[in-house]
């Protein structure tokens, strides 16, 4: 009952996530505005998609992980609460036209800023015991799984280091006085975060799908290992344009 409770509630605060995504998406629409850039209505919509669409997965996926139903209900909870900080604090500085990561113009501003950085910390931590556990033990599920659920937690740490590396390169540059610069030094690595992020949910539902198929076990397998080496591509591949253009 309590995991289902959990369940149900990161759930709904992933829902809510992705609304907001899609409502500021509208208010881009209707307000206008740069698209790209430290201060746009962009950031509002894709993190509050990119967080909420990454609740539901992370909860959905771990049904499949041997883990404690109290531990998960637990970590599921925390998780949800940072991902309400880290949308909302995005959230709150779009709309007072300032940018959200880096801005240390003022003590309310470097609070925010501090606060999504530790929030972030948060989140890889308690990734980083999701995906402990899914390989401490194999996860359950239908053919190929494993495997996706093995691989997309993998793949999304590594979307979270991508991005702990831009907001400490950017601190640094802000804290020697190069704003401008701080905000521009993300751009290498934000396909290498954007591609690795949703691995978590795009492998698992793909072997998920498969089981509805009629297809034998081990060709669902061989599907998964296929679409886990082509995710691991582009994945190396933008990884390898990072480096080329930092």
């Amino acid at each position: 009952m309590e995991i289902e409770k959990s369940t149900r509630v990161a759930h709904a605060v992933g829902l809510a996530l992705v609304l907001s995504g899609l409502v500021h998406l509208a208010v881009f629409a209707v307000d206008g505005g740069p698209w790209y850039g430290p201060v746009s209505w962009r950031k509002p919509v894709t993190f509050g998609l990119s967080f909420g669409a990454t609740l539901i997965a992370v909860t959905w996926v771990t049904s499949y992980v041997r883990i404690g139903p109290r531990p998960r209900a637990l970590l599921l909870a925390v998780f949800a609460a940072d991902c309400v900080v880290e949308v909302g604090g995005i959230t709150l500085q779009a709309w007072r036209r300032v940018p959200s990561h880096l801005d240390m113009e003022t003590p309310f501003d470097t609070a925010v800023s501090m606060t999504l950085a530790v929030g972030g910390g948060v989140l890889v931590v308690l990734l980083t015991v999701f995906a402990a556990a899914s390989f401490r033990q194999r996860p359950a599920g239908p053919a190929g799984m494993a495997l996706a659920v093995r691989s997309g937690f993998a793949i999304l740490l590594v979307g979270l280091a991508s991005g702990a590396a831009m907001i400490a390169r950017g601190v640094v540059l802000t804290r020697t006085g190069h704003q401008e610069a701080a905000y521009h030094s993300t751009a290498p690595l934000k396909p290498l975060h954007g591609v690795s992020l949703h691995a978590v949910l795009v492998l698992p539902l793909l072997a998920w799908s498969l089981s509805r198929t009629s297809w034998s076990a081990p060709v669902r397998r061989r599907i998964v290992a296929a679409a886990t080496g082509c995710y691991v591509i582009a994945v190396i591949g933008a990884g390898v344009w990072a480096v080329l253009t930092y």
